[in-house]
């Protein structure tokens, strides 16, 4: 049996005045999503656990079988184990994102979608300034990057885990001084991030930005902060070998972590412009001699972010045509798989971030009758009795039904 989940980050969403009431899902060209949920059944899952952040890392850990009540310890360690930094009991990772602040608000929390060769060198600076025994940062792709503390102990490590960091992309256009990391021990974040800004607002590299008319990388703002997790391998819960695909170091990390083989496509991103069909075709390949593939698809996430709902539409229906598309005709007359479509989370354009929001999800395959769904619709969802309300037994319906 070949097992297959594809994930269009935050995909799903809500009803909007400038679509008539309808999504974006809704309004998306997107047959393969549709003739999937034809041949299978349509439900709803809650990924986000009652009381948590509805974050992309919680969300995906749902789908991939882990309850995080029990194996969530932070972002920034995920991302940490797939660029290769290994952290220690007393090391506390984070997640580093090159942003654009003025005059105390949060212009953009992706400095315009920095090219990575342009914020490398801005994390390098970052390092010949304030890096030492105790603080490194590390460069990962675009704005998105990593800062690894090593604390005296795994209780002063804990502490500072513990603190709460808003992501940038919830405070966009907010104050950042009502913003900033809060708890015990917080003055060492707020004190990094306030000279970061002196020393990349000052860049070269944000100079030319600026004569370009481009959004300058000039504060580095660190959230997402965690320890090493403890997590049995995918393979020890649910006895199958696979691959994991995205651009993310976050999904990446996760994989690594699991024990999933992950497959660096050429041309991913983690944007509009991603390599969508070379994502679809590594994985119809990868299941030549693996049992699951995870395939996610950061785009449609972030055209949430931005509130551009030409983007999103954009998005979901190139994520339908090239990856489902893709995969489901590489496989829609086998009968020796099970395959599941769904977001991780919504991401509304109405409010441009994460929510709790239940998600739907489509599955389809050996084994699985078909109910009486016909499009792939967060409206179509709703009414299901095939409701999850741990979104990690999305997993086990899939693998052992």
């Amino acid at each position: 049996m070949k097992y297959i989940v594809l994930v269009g980050d935050g995909m799903s969403g809500r009803p909007l005045e400038e679509l008539n009431g309808r999504t974006t899902l809704e309004v998306a060209s997107k047959p393969y999503m549709d003739e999937i949920t034809k041949r299978g059944k349509l439900g709803t899952a809650t990924t986000i656990p009652k009381g948590m952040v509805p974050a992309s890392d919680v969300a995906n850990l749902s789908i991939l079988g882990y309850d995080p009540k029990k194996y969530y310890t932070g972002r920034g360690p995920l991302e940490a184990v797939n660029i290769g930094v290994n952290l220690a009991e007393e090391d506390v990772a984070l997640r580093c994102n090159i942003v654009t602040q003025a005059e105390d608000k949060m212009i953009d929390y992706s400095a315009g979608h920095i090219k990575t060769e342009e914020a490398k060198i801005l994390i390098e600076a970052l390092n010949e300034n304030l890096s030492n025994e105790k603080i490194k940062f590390y460069p990962g792709i675009s704005y998105r990057h990593l800062l690894v503390l090593k604390m005296a102990s795994k209780e002063e490590a804990s502490r500072i885990a513990k603190l709460v960091c808003m992501p940038p992309h919830d405070i966009l256009n907010k104050k950042i001084s009502k913003n900033l990391p809060q708890g015990k021990g917080n003055e060492i974040l707020i004190d990094l991030m306030n000279k970061s800004k002196d020393i990349l607002g000052h860049h070269d590299i944000n100079k030319v930005r600026i004569d370009l008319k481009e959004n300058p990388g000039n504060m580095a703002w660190l959230w997402g902060a965690g320890l090493i997790p403890q997590m049995p391998t995918f393979k020890e819960l649910y006895d199958v070998t696979g691959s994991i695909i995205s651009a993310v170091d976050l999904i990446k990390g996760i994989g690594k972590i699991i024990g999933l083989d992950v497959i660096n496509v050429p041309g991913v991103t983690g944007y509009y412009d991603t390599n969508f069909k070379g994502k679809g075709e590594y994985a119809v390949k990868s299941l030549e001699d693996k049992d699951f593939v995870f395939v996610h698809v950061e785009a449609p996430d972030e055209a949430g972010h931005n509130g551009d709902i030409r983007a999103k539409i954009t998005a979901i229906e190139n994520f339908d045509k090239f990856v489902v598309g893709t995969i489901w005709e590489a496989f829609k007359d086998r009968n020796d798989f099970r395959l599941m479509i769904l977001p991780d989370h919504a991401t509304p354009i109405s409010c441009r971030t994460h929510t709790i929001d239940p998600i739907p999800f489509a599955i389809c395959g050996r084994g699985i009758e078909p109910d009486s769904a016909t499009v792939f619709t967060e409206t179509a969802a709703k009414p299901s009795s095939f409701v999850l309300s741990e979104g990690w037994m999305l997993m086990k319906n899939l693998i052992k039904g």
